[in-house]
C-alpha cells in the first residue's frame, strides 16, 4: 500500500541551487588562462545572472564561497575579481605540484594496470610532432589531461584532492607559457620519457622524470614570466 503514496522530497535535499552555481562559476573559472595578458578577471554579476538564467541572491552566496576559498575577491564597492597569485606563489605552487605529481608517477607504477598506463600513450599519441606549433590551445589541454591522468592513476584520493586545489593556476601558467620557446616539443620528448618509465614499472625514474619535467617549467617561469 505505501508504494501507492506519492513520495517527493524537498528540493533542497535534491537540488542545492547555490551549489549548483558555485560549481558551475568553478568550473568556468579553472578553464579560463587567467594569467593571459589580455585575460578579463573583473565579473559583471548583473552578466553572469543573466547567463545564469538565475536571480542575484544565490548567485551571491556562490561568489561568497568563492571569496572564501581565494578563488575570487569581492571588493565594496569596486566589484568581484578572479584571483590571480603573486609569482612567488606561482613558484611555490609548482614546487608542490612537482612533489605531488611525482609521488603519483612513483604509485601509478606500482597500482595501475598496463591497460590504464595505455591511456597516456592514447594522449601522447593524439599529437603531430609535425604541427604542433600550429596547434598549441589543443596541445595545451592534452598537456593538462597527460598530468592529471597521471594523478588519477596514482588510485589516491587525496593525492589527487590535494593537486586539484592549485591546478587552476597550475593549468593557466602551463598554457601561457607552452608555446614560448621551444616548450611545447620539449615536452612531448618528456611525455614519452616519462611514459616508458612507467611502463618499465621504474618508480624512481618515473618520480624523478616527472620532478624535473615540472621543475623545468618552474625555471622557466622564475626567469620570464612577469605579472602586472
Amino acid at each position: 500500500m505505501a508504494n501507492n503514496v506519492l513520495k517527493i522530497r524537498p528540493i533542497a535535499e535534491e537540488f542545492n541551487l547555490t551549489s549548483t552555481i558555485y560549481t558551475k562559476l568553478k568550473q568556468a573559472i579553472a578553464t579560463m588562462n587567467i594569467y593571459d595578458d589580455d585575460v578579463e578577471l573583473k565579473l559583471d554579476e548583473r552578466s553572469l545572472s543573466e547567463q545564469l538564467g538565475i536571480s542575484r541572491t544565490p548567485l551571491r552566496e556562490a561568489l561568497a564561497r568563492l571569496d572564501q576559498e581565494g578563488l575570487v575577491r569581492i571588493v565594496p564597492r569596486r566589484g568581484i575579481y578572479i584571483v590571480r597569485k603573486s609569482k612567488e606563489e606561482i613558484l611555490d605552487m609548482i614546487l608542490a605540484w612537482a612533489a605531488l605529481e611525482s609521488m603519483a608517477a612513483r604509485l601509478v607504477t606500482e597500482m595501475a594496470s598496463d591497460e590504464e598506463i595505455s591511456a597516456l600513450r592514447k594522449i601522447v599519441g593524439k599529437v603531430d610532432p609535425d604541427v604542433l606549433s600550429a596547434h598549441l590551445d589543443e596541445y595545451s589541454e592534452l598537456n593538462i589531461k597527460f598530468h592529471q591522468t597521471i594523478l588519477e592513476l596514482s588510485k589516491s584520493a587525496q593525492l589527487f584532492k590535494m593537486a586539484d586545489e592549485i591546478l587552476m593556476h597550475v593549468r593557466a601558467i602551463r598554457a601561457r607559457t607552452i608555446g614560448e620557446g621551444d616548450r611545447a616539443n620539449k615536452s612531448v620528448v618528456d611525455h614519452m620519457h616519462i611514459i616508458e618509465a612507467i611502463e618499465a614499472r621504474d618508480a624512481e625514474l618515473a618520480a624523478r622524470l616527472v620532478r624535473e619535467h615540472t621543475l623545468k617549467l618552474r625555471e622557466h617561469v622564475a626567469l620570464n614570466f612577469h605579472i602586472d
